[in-house]
């Protein structure tokens, strides 16, 4: 296959975007990104019943926060019903399709009698070859005529070829009894006139691609590459399910993952390039190949989940980083942050991103920034302004108030404070840690400082230099 490369992503808008659902976009939109080509989106919306406004907005949203831009506008699938029938008619004109008058009693009465005498319960309708002159003026549904004999290979990319006998096809239904277009019609019907040229999807829909080859055969359309991918297994190896967590993409930016990071291990999830866990989009893009992709179906490992992102956070640009922890925390129904407190982030982006492999756990450490004055230290940060760490802090602050404000000023007055009173610099940190944010873990004190600056800095010292000393046992 030559020119272009095309390809969809074709979620039914029954709920949020699967996990699944979502690295299938992800191999899809990396499959054509990577070779100049379009990602198109398809709704599969012909369930009337089930398919929502709502469910279709939350696949558009989980794409959106994933990156994974499209080209065109959304297809609708249910609005092409008129196309897809009309495809049918066509077979039925070229003698390629049939009318089948079979009533569902008669269905089924076949399969019981087959069953009973131990045969296929494959439908064979006697309408098949039935003269035009025969039909009753009867409701009808309109089947494909699919070959009896001989074989339909499917060639996949990813499965190897994989061979079905063309007697274990049955005459697929392509309009129902009311004119409506069936499901496996219209997917052929949109992907022949969308262009697409690969179809990678997952496994579960390796059988209806022998189905799917007899209309493309019978119109004489070129059929796509077919590349179906292993589904997605929890750590306990069945198939990915609300057992397991999350399901959906939109939970994760509820969870504060970076959308990076996600990128990074869907497409590892099933996906190989050597030994390489951490990349890049745009190596991503460069070495994407259906070839790399197991037969085997992947596991989902959290923990493999949070080593990416963690990477992810630490090299990213501070004000993407600040707006993705933005939309985070409105996805997570957290309040926003405040102007100042916006910008108090950003300058301290530098000293908070390193070793954080979510969003929350950077605004843990954050906490420095986010939290207002009096602090309430926790259990920890408390025991380490007894009355001596207070005394301590109290004699330390005068001295950082006419400090030259720069790493190297501050670090040269803690230093030669702890010299003066013969104290290790751990026997300040402590006091300093709980004194600026409130807790025991924090970034480097001297970071504190100078993203705080020096009004606040010592405000915060003073508040603790006196923190609980009317109740003080010592």
């Amino acid at each position: 296959m030559t020119g272009q490369v095309v390809t969809r992503f074709a979620p039914s808008p029954t709920g949020f975007l699967h996990i699944g659902g979502a690295r299938t976009a992800l191999f899809n939109w990396l499959y054509a990104r990577g070779r100049g080509g379009k990602f198109l989106l398809r709704i599969e919306d012909t369930d009337r019943e089930r398919s929502t406004p709502e469910a279709t907005q939350a696949i558009l949203d989980g794409m959106a926060w994933l990156g994974l831009d499209h080209d065109g506008e959304v297809v609708s699938q249910f609005e092409g019903a008129a196309r897809h029938a009309e495809v049918a008619h066509e077979l039925l004109s070229q003698g390629k399709a049939y009318k089948c008058f079979a009533t569902q009693d008669e269905i089924a009465t076949f399969r019981e009698q087959a069953r009973a005498e131990g045969k296929s319960t494959l439908y064979q309708s006697p309408w098949r070859d039935a003269d035009p002159a025969s039909h009753p003026d009867a409701p009808f549904v309109v089947r494909i005529k699919a070959p009896r004999e001989g074989t339909t290979v499917i060639r996949d990319q990813v499965q190897g070829d994989v061979t079905i006998r063309n007697d274990q096809l049955d005459d697929m239904v392509l309009l129902r009894s009311d004119g409506t277009p069936v499901y496996m019609l219209a997917v052929v019907v949109d992907d022949h006139d969308m262009g697409v040229t690969h179809v990678i999807r997952g496994d579960d829909h390796l059988n209806n691609a022998a189905r799917q080859m007899t209309i493309y055969e019978a119109m004489g359309w070129d059929v796509p590459v077919w590349a179906h991918i292993p589904l997605i297994h929890g750590p306990d190896g069945k198939k990915l399910s609300k057992r397991h967590g999350a399901l959906g993409a939109q939970e994760y930016q509820a969870m504060g993952y970076p959308a990076a990071g996600m990128r990074n291990y869907l497409a590892r999830l099933g996906w190989s390039h050597g030994d390489d866990e951490y990349f890049t989009d745009a190596q991503a893009k460069d070495w994407f190949d259906l070839d790399g992709i197991g037969k085997s179906p992947a596991r989902f490992d959290t923990k493999k989940l949070e080593n990416i992102c963690g990477q992810h956070i630490a090299v990213s640009d501070d004000a993407a980083l600040l707006q993705e922890i933005t939309e985070y925390l409105v996805a997570a129904n957290e309040p926003a942050l405040s102007d100042a407190k916006t910008v108090l982030l950003r300058d301290g982006m530098y000293c908070l991103k390193d070793r954080a492999k979510t969003f929350p756990e950077l605004i843990v450490k954050a906490a420095f920034i986010l939290s207002d004055r009096p602090l309430v230290p926790d259990e920890k940060a408390a025991k380490n302004l007894d009355l001596v760490s207070r005394g301590i802090l109290k004699e330390l602050t005068p001295q950082l108030q006419n400090a030259s404000w720069s790493r190297d000023g501050l670090e040269a007055v803690t230093n030669d404070f702890a010299e003066a009173n013969e104290l290790k610099f751990g026997k300040m940190a402590g006091p300093l840690r709980a004194a600026l944010s409130g807790r025991a873990m924090t970034p480097s004190v001297f970071d504190m400082m100078l993203v705080l600056g020096r009004d606040e800095t010592i405000a915060r010292l003073t508040d603790a230099a006196a923190y609980n000393a009317e109740s003080d046992p010592g």
